[in-house]
This record gives structure tokens, C-alpha cells and sequence, in this order.
């Protein structure tokens, strides 16, 4: 076997999304784009569907453009979409999902890595087909879980059900960062077994601390391809650090596939960008054996806190968090991922603020003990939970519900005749009267190149159309530029 270890990129996705909930603007991105292109990395992460809604409403700015200028950036890494055929919390009509790919195709995003939730891998092979009908080839995500039910015998299972379906790779993700050291030796034989001659990735969040010595024994046991983030967009909820995995591999024998120079400008430029728009800096965490028993993301637990606060409940975070375990146990210990985690939070949460257990319960949680949010919930819930959730009234408006599947003429017809494929897809996942409100059609404002040397960056601000003047002083020097008439006058 190889001693070469090759890395996919997730800074701009995964690292964005994990530790900066999707807060960094285009325009910071757009300046490293170029320096991360020559670091060797087999590819990058590059974009999700649920931007359109975060940056249009939140930011203002069109995601478009991050398509039409970030892909101009980069030149010889292949870029991934994360998401499939199918939408993982919204039902989305596929006539809508498939216009998407066929976009981001043309943008040469031609690789994407998709998931089932309940590593469900019975419709795979007509999604993987259909996208690769499109333009993609696919990595399927196979997820990790800690509960009775996840064993070697489920994931031995899973892998093999995954690898039928014939995907590009499969993914093993380690989404919560549940996996430990002992556990990554017992079970990665299994599933690279499993796999046959599929190709397997490894990818993994940092929630417990035991991420890159994972990847450490993943590589010792087989593994050859790593998702790594660069700092300070890595560590945290995000994945480990390219230079500390690259480091430690090399101090292991095996020879990393990456250039780690281009590297050194990124991470002083997205440090500046931190800085500049109060954007945490990733660190390793601090181990919490807590996490191994409610298993909520990092991210849903800030959620929960909000939730719990709004409703002056904060003091019984902790409370709500024992309670997503037992919400998880009743509900058959789904995995703990995008949308499932959300049910299990979300009705822990209301038990304790109204408490009393399943007195109240959301529509989704109605919807997933129907098994419309998977078959595999019906046969897996506590059948006395299940029974209390269906009984109430609310519950036969969802008994014979059916996901509509509009046409693309319809949706045209509701949006507007006259929309691009593109504007279309924005009005859907935006709204139209956030689209309709973005300034500039969402134009996103420029960003300083914080690796440019001063007279770089006094050239970038000459350049700019939202101020008259600009003032620079450090110790011992001073510049003040002025616009008069269109001329910049230094002082």
C-alpha cells in the first residue's frame, strides 16, 4: 500500500459552516481562493444549498457570485457540492434540486458528497446514476453513530449496502466527533473491508479532541485520503488542522500529499478576516464526556440555549440536554445529524420548558414517527412514544401526506415566466422579497487581501467606491489619501 496520504479541503464549507455558522462574507473568501489552488489538494469543498438562504437574508449578498468569481480563483482543484438529489430538512422538489446541479456543473463543480440520514442506501443507486446523468460523481457519506443499534455488524452492513450502490468513494464520517482512538481501531477494518474496492475518505470533527489522532490510526489501518481544514478555520466543531495532521504523518513515515507554503498567506489572511468581523478562532477542545450520552452537535447546542433563554429556561440547559438522550432513546437512537438531531433537540427542549414529556410535539416529530423522515423510525421507536405522538388530533392531518412534486413549469409559473435558471433557483431557497431587497443584486463588497504587501492594500482602498478618504498611521508612518474629482491625492 501507498505511503501517500492525499487531503480534501474544508475551510470554505465545512470550516465556515461549523465554527463560523456561514458568517464570512464572499468577498473575505474570494482573496485566498488563488494560495489554497497551490497547495496540492486533491479537492475542496466549495458550496451548499443552504447558502442561498444564509447569505441572501443574513449577508446580502447574491451566492451566485461566489460561484461566478470563486471558481474563476481556482484552477487546478477539483470542487465538491455537499448535498445531493434529495434535501435533507426541506422537501425539495427535485425538478428544483436537479436545475441546481446542472448549474454548479457548468460552474465545474462536477464531484458532490451526500448523506442519507439514516445511512439509507436503498435509493442511492438511482441518485447516484441521475447525478451522474448530470455531471457528478458522487462520495456517499457513511456516518457514525454511538448507540445499541450501531455496531460492526450494522456498519460491516451499511458499508457493503453503500458500496452496491457504486458511488465514486464512500465517505466515513464522524459528524459529532464520537469516534475514539480504541473504537477507529475496531471498527475502520470493518468498513474498509466492507467496501471492497471502493475508495474510502475519512472525515471527522474535532467536538471531543480525538479527531486527528483518528485520522492518525485511520491512516496506520488503511486509510488514505483525510478532510482537513486550514486554521484558524480548523479544530473547534470543524475538522483538524492541515499542518498538524501533515506534521504528525510525517513524523509517522508516510509522505502527505500537500504543499503547505502556498498555506502560510491563508491562514494570516483568514486570522485578519476573524479579527476584523469578531469571528471565533478554532482551537482544540477540551474532552467532554457529556457528549457521548445526549450526542447534540455543538452547533444545535447553542440553538437549544438560545431556545431555552428566549423562554427564561436557560438555567435548565443542562436539564435539556439529558433530556435530548432519553428523546433519543425513545425515538430508536437515530443518528444524530441534519435533520433527525434537530427533532430530538427540539422536543427535549419542550418537554423541559413545558414539563411535561410529549404534551406538546412539533409537526416534524409527528412526520418522523409516520416514517416521512425515514422508513427505518417507524420500526425503531418506542412504540408507547409513538403511539402518544400519533394519537393526538394534529397527527391525521400527516397520516396520508404525500411530498408534491411540482413541476419546473409550475414553479416558474409561481416565481416568474421571465426568471433565469439561476434567479429561479435564488427566488426558491431566498424568497422572493429577500431577493427582491438584495442592493446591487447582492454584488458582496470587496475585502482587503490581508497577505498584500501596504502599498497592495493602499492601491485595493484607492479602489473603492464607499469612501472619500483613508487614513493609515503606525508608529512612525502616516498616509492619508483624499478623492477629489475622481484623483486620489496621497498626503
Amino acid at each position: 500500500m501507498t505511503n501517500e496520504v492525499k487531503f480534501i479541503d474544508t475551510t470554505v464549507r465545512d470550516g465556515n459552516q461549523s465554527l463560523w455558522a456561514l458568517n464570512m462574507k464572499i468577498g473575505a473568501m474570494l482573496p485566498a481562493l488563488p494560495h489554497m489552488d497551490e497547495a496540492g489538494f486533491e479537492s475542496m469543498e466549495f458550496f451548499l444549498s443552504v447558502i442561498f438562504k444564509k447569505y441572501v437574508r443574513e449577508h446580502k449578498e447574491n451566492p451566485w457570485y461566489w460561484l461566478k468569481e470563486g471558481t474563476q480563483r481556482i484552477k487546478k482543484t477539483r470542487l465538491r457540492y455537499h448535498g445531493g438529489m434529495h434535501s435533507a430538512f426541506e422537501k425539495t422538489p427535485h425538478c428544483i434540486l436537479k436545475l441546481l446541479i446542472e448549474r454548479l456543473v457548468s460552474y465545474g463543480l462536477t464531484l458532490t458528497r451526500t448523506s442519507n440520514c439514516w445511512n439509507d442506501y436503498s435509493a442511492f443507486k438511482e441518485e447516484i446514476d441521475d447525478l451522474k446523468k448530470t455531471g457528478m460523481d458522487t462520495v456517499a457519506n457513511l456516518i457514525y453513530s454511538v448507540s445499541p443499534r450501531h455496531t460492526d455488524e450494522y456498519y460491516a452492513r451499511k458499508a457493503q449496502e453503500a458500496a452496491a450502490a457504486n458511488p465514486w468513494r464512500i465517505c466515513f464520517k464522524d459528524v459529532g466527533g464520537l469516534l475514539t482512538p480504541e473504537r477507529a481501531r475496531t471498527l475502520i477494518p470493518v468498513v474498509l473491508k466492507a467496501a471492497g474496492d471502493i475508495p474510502v475518505e475519512f472525515h471527522a470533527h474535532c467536538n471531543s479532541g480525538h479527531a486527528p489522532v483518528n485520522y492518525l490510526e485511520g491512516v496506520k489501518l488503511g486509510m488514505r485520503i483525510l478532510h482537513t481544514a486550514i486554521p484558524p478555520l480548523a479544530n473547534g466543531s470543524s475538522q483538524p488542522s492541515i499542518f498538524n495532521i501533515a506534521s504528525n504523518l510525517k513524523a509517522l513515515g508516510y509522505d502527505p500529499q500537500v504543499d503547505l507554503k502556498p498555506l502560510a498567506p491563508v491562514v494570516q489572511h483568514f486570522t485578519a478576516v476573524a479579527k476584523r468581523d469578531g469571528l471565533p478562532i478554532g482551537k482544540p477542545v477540551e474532552y467532554d464526556h457529556s457528549m457521548y450520552g445526549h450526542q447534540v452537535p455543538g452547533g444545535m447546542i447553542s440553538n437549544m440555549r438560545h431556545q431555552m433563554k428566549i423562554v427564561g429556561m436557560e438555567h435548565k440547559m443542562e436539564a435539556a440536554l439529558e433530556e435530548a438522550a432519553a428523546v433519543r432513546k425513545d425515538f430508536g437512537y437515530p443518528i444524530m445529524v441534519t435533520p433527525l438531531s434537530q427533532f430530538v433537540g427540539t422536543q427535549a427542549a419542550i418537554n423541559v420548558i413545558v414539563g411535561e414529556r410529549y404534551k406538546e410535539v412539533p409537526d416534524q416529530n409527528i412526520q418522523y414517527a409516520l416514517g416521512i423522515w425515514g422508513k427505518e423510525a417507524v420500526e425503531v421507536m418506542d412504540p408507547n412514544v409513538r403511539d402518544k405522538i400519533l394519537s393526538r388530533p394534529r397527527a391525521k392531518a400527516w397520516t396520508h401526506w404525500e411530498q408534491p412534486e411540482p413541476s419546473l413549469h409550475d414553479i416558474r409559473q409561481k416565481y416568474g415566466a421571465q426568471l433565469s435558471d439561476e434567479d429561479l433557483i435564488l427566488h426558491y431557497f431566498a424568497g422572493e422579497d429577500y431577493v427582491k431587497a438584495l442592493p446591487d443584486h447582492g454584488k458582496p463588497r470587496e475585502y482587503i487581501d490581508a497577505t498584500q504587501p501596504l502599498v497592495k492594500i493602499i492601491e485595493q482602498l484607492a479602489k473603492r467606491k464607499d469612501s472619500n478618504q483613508v487614513y493609515i498611521k503606525q508608529p512612525g508612518f502616516t498616509v492619508r489619501m483624499e478623492k477629489r474629482s475622481g484623483v486620489e491625492t496621497p498626503a
